[in-house]
């Protein structure tokens, strides 16, 4: 009976203790995650954080010449939403476990495919997707295991664990234009393909970066013809231009200007200003002057031709018109200030 009854409670302990491993619960090595994204790529680690605690890490609780979890209990992971280079190797989008190799003077970063293990410790060589061998370099004391990401550029960026006084970086490197390509291409199978703006943007990169100029047409021709519109037109008239055909970039650019308003032409024409084309934007705000008479915009258009030409009397009398036509609050001050530098006989254009 006495047996019966010590088995009874050595159970019900048992279960209890089963029980408490369900709960959430604090860790000594807690868990933390980091993400930085580039370009469109974004790389997320997840991992715990031991702390040194007094303990000999390198060489000691972290012995050399065994692959160890990069952090604490489970695996530590990397996550890359796109394909990178890691210290100039391919790499393929995925979630990876990360663990390392580690000796006095080199550490092996290894990228498994097996993402869900507990530490290290069911680690195989055969599910690697990629090692890289990277120098470990002194560092300022860190008590609590730490992965930051340093010297973060548009296309990449430095992913180094510090723990104790070492640090163990290796950078992480994308492809910024062809990321973002592919990206465009897969959001414009979804709902954002139904309106002009999206094919617009689109079209915009691949033009700004040079890219894939045939399909940068399509993808403005698809965005004319969701809603015809100033930008998309002009986008396209920039594209065919790159393309060589002439012709038809005078068409789209001709049409482009019929349709704009008058802030699309002003903007037009401070665009022309902003790379250098000064003759093209005098002439583009001749233009909004002409369509927009009575509008403050074509006032101030107008007092760029004259400020352009030294004809400062004029310009002021424009810049004057323009405050009386009512200049909105957010463009109140600049417009006043370029009425003092045309008074003190300033060209404001430059």
């Amino acid at each position: 009976m006495l047996t019966h009854r010590i088995a009874t409670i050595c159970l019900s302990l048992a279960s209890l203790a089963w029980a408490q491993t369900l709960l959430t619960l604090p860790e000594a090595s807690q868990r933390a995650t980091v993400a930085q994204r580039l370009g469109v790529t974004d790389i997320t680690i997840t991992y715990h954080r031991p702390m040194v605690g007094g303990r000999k890490v390198w060489g000691g609780l972290v012995p050399y010449g065994q692959v160890w979890r990069a952090g604490a209990n489970e695996n530590t992971t990397i996550q890359f939403s796109e394909p990178v280079k890691v210290e100039g190797q391919d790499l393929a989008a995925g979630t990876y476990g990360l663990h390392m190799l580690p000796t006095a003077d080199a550490c092996e970063v290894i990228f498994s495919k097996n993402s869900t293990s507990w530490g290290s410790f069911s680690y195989k060589k055969d599910e690697d997707a990629l090692r890289v061998t990277v120098k470990p370099q002194p560092a300022d004391m860190h008590e609590a295991l730490t992965y930051d990401f340093d010297d973060v550029k548009a296309d990449s960026a430095v992913v180094t664990l510090r723990w104790e006084k070492v640090a163990i970086p290796f950078r992480v490197a994308v492809d910024e234009t062809e990321g973002t390509m592919r990206s465009l291409r897969s959001e414009l199978r979804s709902g954002k393909q139904y309106t002009w703006a999206s094919w617009y943007e689109a079209a915009n990169y691949a033009l700004q970066h040079k890219t894939n100029l045939e399909e940068a047409l399509h993808w403005a021709d698809s965005s004319i013809q969701s809603e015809e519109r100033f930008e998309n037109l002009m986008t396209k008239s920039q594209i065919l231009e790159a393309l060589n055909r002439a012709p038809d970039a005078k068409a789209a650019h001709d049409r482009a200007m019929e349709t704009a308003n008058v802030t699309q032409l002003y903007f037009w024409g401070r665009q022309l200003q902003a790379q250098n084309h000064q003759p093209e934007a005098m002439e583009t705000f001749k233009l909004v002057s002409k369509r927009f008479p009575n509008h403050w915009i074509s006032n101030l258009a107008q007092a760029r031709v004259e400020s352009a030409d030294g004809k400062f009397d004029d310009a002021a009398k424009h810049l004057q018109a323009a405050l009386a036509l009512g200049v909105p609050d957010q463009s109140k001050s600049a417009v006043e200030n370029y009425l003092k530098r045309v008074q003190a006989k300033q060209d404001f254009n430059r």
